[in-house]
């Protein structure tokens, strides 16, 4: 793997126009692949987990499975309902919607306890999860009804409705951050570079490996079906490591063309620099990898998705970086040799001296001061930076965890606020327990008759709605069957949840459960949540397990030291939970409500913790091996420990930080977005890449490093007499 990156490299460097040429048709040849073959969207059995999960498969053989279903509420537009003007408008809905190709069944108009509106229920045809592609047609028709009717507020939502709703916010917000993310990107490249050709190389690649990946994705997704969260996760770990990898590239090309003062040509300076920076990119992509790819122990639908879309963008993004980036770099340094020679002619031509080119030191005052604790107080650095970051984690003891459902999407949507209007008015339909029951076609009389007895014992728990008749359904054949048990509680609140727990462990064991020979399961909107919190939390021991353990191989394999391997692991751990922390001090109470414009769920997404854990870690590799790398080069050229550890962080310090400030703007531009979960993960990976970037990398790393000197590396320390040996041999053939 050392002297891999350095034969791309070569090629690429010599046949310039074949490795762009070839790149860009690999990149049209990935879209355009995926584009024919479409993506395979997930279907709602790919999401069924535990007792739920189980419930809604029997139901599904029993053909009695959850149909995507709209209300449509007919309400007042001014002071009391008029009668006779609802009906009316009622008949026309029912008639339109019961035209359509796309409805199953439309209901008779149910009036509310107050009087004060009706609803109109409507069953689509299909799959649940496909209620938000034919939904389309029903809300063409509810508003042709509000215009007819001009009296009275006509208006729908459902499950499919805010589906819909949800993916067009989604889209609106994915659009947003791309325009907030690619302008605040260049500036920092710009900065970084000087020039507008050099900050665009970064961005180039990085997106058109974003292009690709797409196209690969929708692939994949017929190998590992697509959830609709894949697009999100390329967009946003695209772009930051994309951005990374072609950054450490070509800060250390720029090195070498520094050290080298025009000796060497565009293509030797770009073979040096793969010798180092190609490795490193190698090493850090494989981390990435590794470590997402335990995400797919968790046996969840979303969480397999996101991890395919992860390892495919990296796997591009340090393709892109070892093949068509050095032949940039060449056609770059030709261009730049001959603007230089011409500037050189005509100073030459006016008699004026040829300029020596200042060489920039390599960081700033800010970095060493920054760098500063670690050298001059290692160990009073160390305990007060690792102080610090526990009093940063210390709000993760108080985590709670809940499965984000519609009840918290944004108000923004319409079909959310109807939602509101539409509950508020009929509480009884606000929240379904499903209890399915499997039995032979003999036993159907006494199944009945048991779950009649469970909804007679529901309807006198307050904690059922009253006012709800409890409804059975049976399969044809008589073998499955389903009551249907209202709540007129939020999912998510605590209320629903002890309804869900009185109905599991004490009514239905009383009476269904207590037949011979018969199978139950509950399901419903609480069921679904709860049970998926479950899930996650029980596979989170077990993806952390394996994700520590690769991270350890992985970083000891790279680096020959079980000791290096050891403290990467925990100051990977450590930046873990000081984000997890400060994500539960913001998102678990309402004080930053206003300031990041989100309502509080009093707890944080299922799977927030998870996927920070493992992407965090995988992350963060890019700044380990990256400076780890610079310490152990130093090291090799004879430096002392001491010496090393100073001198490697110290040239590395700029471009962390400016790689850092690029992902930290990424992932910040998810704060800027309406679902509170997507917040979560953005506000959540910024703070821990800040965090990894600054507090661990230039106090913490160097601080333990400075104190355990050798200790550090070992079992092994490289001899020194092989630093960039190798690769330097061939190119300096091509001295100028």
């Amino acid at each position: 793997m050392r002297t891999r990156p350095v034969h791309m490299a070569r090629w690429s460097a010599r046949h310039p126009w074949s490795a762009i040429t070839g790149w860009f048709l690999f990149v049209v040849l990935c879209l355009g692949a995926g584009i024919a073959v479409g993506g395979n969207p997930a279907t709602t059995e790919d999401f069924w987990v535990g007792e739920a999960g189980r419930a809604e498969s029997m139901a599904t053989d029993g053909g009695l499975q959850r149909r995507p279903t709209e209300h449509v509420l007919i309400s007042a537009r001014n002071g009391l309902l008029d009668e006779r003007a609802a009906e009316s408008a009622a008949r026309d809905i029912t008639g339109r919607m019961a035209a359509l190709p796309e409805v199953d069944s439309v209901a008779a108009p149910v009036r509310s306890a107050d009087g004060t509106a009706l609803r109109v229920t409507v069953v689509l045809k299909g799959a649940e999860l496909d209620g938000k592609k034919n939904v389309v047609a029903l809300l063409e028709q509810t508003a042709k009804v509000a215009v007819a009717h001009p009296g009275l507020v006509v208006e729908e939502t459902g499950s499919p409705a805010i589906s819909k709703g949800v993916n067009d916010q989604r889209d609106d917000d994915l659009a947003l951050s791309e325009r907030l993310t690619l302008p605040v990107t260049l500036v920092i490249l710009l900065i970084v570079f000087g020039s507008v050709l050099m900050a665009g190389v970064p961005l180039l690649l990085a997106l058109s490996s974003i292009a690709a990946t797409t196209g690969l994705a929708m692939l994949a997704s017929h190998v590992l079906p697509d959830p609709g969260v894949g697009t999100n996760m390329i967009l946003l770990i695209g772009l930051a490591v994309g951005v990374d990898y072609t950054l450490f590239y070509l800060k250390r090309e720029r090195e070498e063309r520094a050290r080298a003062g025009g000796r060497l040509t565009p293509e030797a300076l770009v073979e040096l620099a793969s010798a180092t920076a190609g490795r490193a990119i190698v090493v850090s992509g494989l981390a990435v990898i590794v470590s997402t790819a335990t995400l797919y122990l968790a046996t969840d639908v979303i969480f397999s998705s996101l991890a395919t879309g992860t390892i495919l963008v990296v796997a591009v993004a340090v393709l892109s970086s070892l093949t068509v980036l050095p032949a940039l770099l060449v056609k770059i340094g030709h261009r730049t040799e001959r603007r230089a020679a011409k500037k050189a002619a005509r100073r030459a031509s006016r008699g004026n001296p040829a300029r020596t080119q200042r060489v920039k030191p390599e960081n700033g005052k800010v970095f060493a001061a920054l760098l500063r604790p670690a050298r001059r107080r290692p160990a009073l650095t160390l305990c007060v930076s690792v102080l610090v970051m526990l009093a940063i984690a210390a709000p993760a003891l108080g985590l709670k965890l809940i499965d984000p459902g519609k009840d918290t999407f944004s108000r923004d949507i319409p079909a959310m606020q109807v939602y509101d209007r539409l509950t508020g008015r009929f509480p009884e339909i606000l929240v379904k327990h499903e209890v399915v029951v499997r039995s032979t076609p003999d036993r159907a009389p006494r199944v009945k008759e048991a779950l009649a007895e469970l909804g007679r014992r529901a309807q006198a728990d307050p904690l059922f709605a009253r006012d709800a008749e409890p409804k059975v359904r049976t399969s044809a054949d008589g073998r499955i069957s389903v009551l249907e048990l209202a709540v007129p509680y939020p999912a998510p609140s605590d209320r629903a949840i002890e309804s869900l727990d009185h109905l599991r462990e004490t009514y239905l064991p009383a009476t269904v459960g207590a037949l011979p020979g018969v199978e139950t399961a509950v399901s419903g909107d609480v069921a679904r949540g709860q049970d998926y919190v479950k899930h996650e939390t029980g596979k989170l021991p077990l993806v952390i397990g394996f994700l520590l353990l690769l991270t350890f191989v992985m970083t000891a394999v790279a680096f020959r030291s079980v000791g290096i391997a050891l403290i990467g692991v925990l100051l990977n751990l450590l930046s873990a939970a000081a984000a997890l922390g400060a994500l539960v001090l913001v998102f678990h109470g309402t004080w930053a409500e206003n300031l990041l414009d989100f309502d509080s769920l009093g707890a944080i997404g299922s799977r927030v913790p998870l996927f920070l854990f493992v992407i965090l870690f995988g992350l963060s590799m890019d700044y380990q091996v990256f400076v780890v790398s610079r310490i152990k080069e130093a090291m090799e050229n004879g430096l002392t420990a001491r010496a090393a550890v100073l001198d490697g962080i110290g040239r590395s310090a700029k471009v962390v930080t400016s790689a850092a400030m690029v992902m930290v703007t990424v992932f910040a531009a998810f704060v800027f977005l309406h679902l509170t979960e997507m917040k979560q993960m953005g506000f959540c990976l910024a703070v821990a890449v800040l965090l990894d970037a600054v507090v661990i990398r230039m106090m913490i790393l160097p601080s333990i490093l400075l104190l355990l000197g050798d200790r550090a590396w070992w079992p092994l320390r490289r001899s020194p007499q092989r630093v960039n040996a190798a690769p330097a041999a061939r190119p300096l053939q091509n001295v100028v």
